[in-house]
């Protein structure tokens, strides 16, 4: 499963929309929706924030 699947499940999971993550995270949705497609790289940092709202680690969301 790629990282784009594991985010996009995480989020789903958490019933979040594209747009409740981004406000959470301090991103445009798009972003989020860019990353869940594989079309962005996201900063350590944005990694970081996104596990933090889906209480997830860094190994289980971003790592292949």
């Amino acid at each position: 499963m790629g990282i784009n699947e594991k985010l996009k499940q995480a989020r789903i999971a958490k019933e979040l929309s594209q747009g409740d993550l981004a406000k959470l995270v301090g991103v445009s949705r798009q972003t989020i929706n860019m990353i869940e497609n594989d079309d962005y790289n996201p900063s350590l940092s944005l990694c970081i924030k996104i596990c933090k709202v889906l209480n997830k680690t860094l190994d289980e969301l971003f790592w292949r």
